[in-house]
C-alpha cells in the first residue's frame, strides 16, 4: 500500500511517523536493542510512501534514537529513562511517561500542569489517551490542562548551528515543532469534547519569557515528573534533508525523575511536588503572556 503513495516532501505525514515511532520507543513498545518493523511494514501501517518512512528514520537516526544498516534494518539504541523514588516490586512493569499519564487519566477529574520546550511528548501522549477513550477505556468527566511553553519571539540560545551561529533555520524548525505540537494537543482535546466523550475539557496555554532549562509535569496535584534539558551536540535535518551540526538540548528522551505526594518512604517527594506546583503557579502569573484557551 505504501509503495504507491506520493512523496509528501517530508512534511506532515513524515512527522506523524516520526512522532509515533519515537513515542513507541519512549514507552518501550520498541525496547532498547530491539529492531523496528521493516520500512515496507511501516509504510503499510501508516499508509505512506517508503520515502516518507525513510525520512522519518533518517531523522530518528540523526537524533540518536536508532542506528540503521543496509540490509539489517533499524535497531533502537536509546530510550527515555524514568527514575522513581518509590519502592517497586520486581514484577512491576517498566515505568514510562505513557503509563504515568494513563494512570492520571483513570481519575474522574484530570489536571495536568506542564512546563516544557515544545509540548511534543505531551501532544503525543494525549493523542494516545484519546485513542484509548475511543476504544472504550474509562473516560474522565473533566480534563484541565495548563501548558507553559516559550514565547515564539524568545531569543533561545539553542539550537545553534555550530558553523554559522547566525543561521536561524534550526530555531525556526524548533518553533515549527512547538506550534504543531500545541495545535495537535488542542485538536485532540477539542475532539474529545465535540464527540461527547468527555463533557468538560479545557486547555489553557501561556507563553513564558523564561528560557527552559528543565521540563516539569504535574499530574492531578499528587505526582510530578522532572527532567533537566542536557546540553548536547548533534545533527538535525532541515528542509530538503539538509543536515547541520548544532549545539542543542536533550528534550524528548531526557531522563525524568518521578515523585509522589503519597510516598511514606520518601517524604521529600511530597515536598518536591508542592514546591514544583508553587513554582509553576508563580511563573504562570508572573512570567508569561496570554496564549490560547479552549473550552
Amino acid at each position: 500500500m505504501g509503495e504507491g503513495r506520493s512523496i509528501d516532501g517530508g512534511g506532515r505525514e513524515s512527522r506523524k511517523v516520526l512522532e509515533t515511532l519515537r513515542s513507541r520507543m519512549i514507552d518501550a513498545v520498541y525496547p532498547l536493542n530491539s529492531m523496528l518493523p521493516t520500512q515496507r511494514a511501516l509504510a503499510e501501517e501508516f499508509e505512506v510512501s517508503r520515502d516518507t518512512v525513510q525520512r522519518a528514520l533518517r531523522e530518528l537516526a540523526a537524533e540518536g534514537w536508532i542506528v540503521s544498516k543496509q540490509g539489517s534494518g533499524s535497531r533502537v539504541i536509546k530510550t527515555q529513562r524514568i527514575q522513581t523514588t518509590s519502592a517497586r516490586r520486581p514484577d512491576d512493569p517498566e515505568m514510562s511517561l505513557g503509563r504515568i499519564i494513563t494512570k492520571a487519566f483513570q481519575e474522574d477529574e484530570v489536571a495536568l500542569d506542564v512546563a516544557t520546550l515544545t509540548s511534543e511528548s505531551l501532544s503525543t501522549h494525549i493523542q494516545l489517551q484519546s485513542q484509548r477513550i475511543r476504544s472504550g477505556a474509562k473516560a474522565p468527566q473533566r480534563i484541565r490542562v495548563r501548558l507553559l511553553v516559550p514565547a515564539d519571539d524568545l531569543d533561545l540560545p539553542y539550537p545553534r548551528a555550530k558553523e554559522n551561529p547566525a543561521d536561524q533555520r534550526p530555531r525556526e524548525r524548533l518553533r515549527g515543532i512547538a506550534r504543531r505540537s500545541v495545535q495537535s494537543l488542542q485538536q485532540s482535546l477539542d475532539e474529545l469534547l465535540v464527540e461527547g466523550l468527555v463533557p468538560d475539557v479545557r486547555l489553557h496555554v501561556r507563553h513564558t519569557t523564561l528560557t527552559p532549562t528543565f521540563k516539569v509535569y504535574l499530574l492531578n496535584g499528587t505526582e510530578a515528573l522532572f527532567g533537566l534539558y542536557r546540553p548536547i551536540e548533534r545533527r538535525i535535518l532541515l528542509d530538503h534533508d539538509d543536515a547541520v551540526e548544532v549545539a542543542d538540548v536533550l528534550g524528548l528522551d531526557a531522563s525524568l525523575i518521578h515523585l509522589q505526594m503519597a510516598d511514606d518512604q520518601q517524604p521529600a517527594g511530597a515536598l518536591f511536588v508542592e514546591d514544583a506546583q508553587s513554582w509553576f503557579d508563580s511563573v504562570w502569573h508572573l512570567f508569561t503572556r496570554e496564549g490560547a484557551e479552549r473550552k
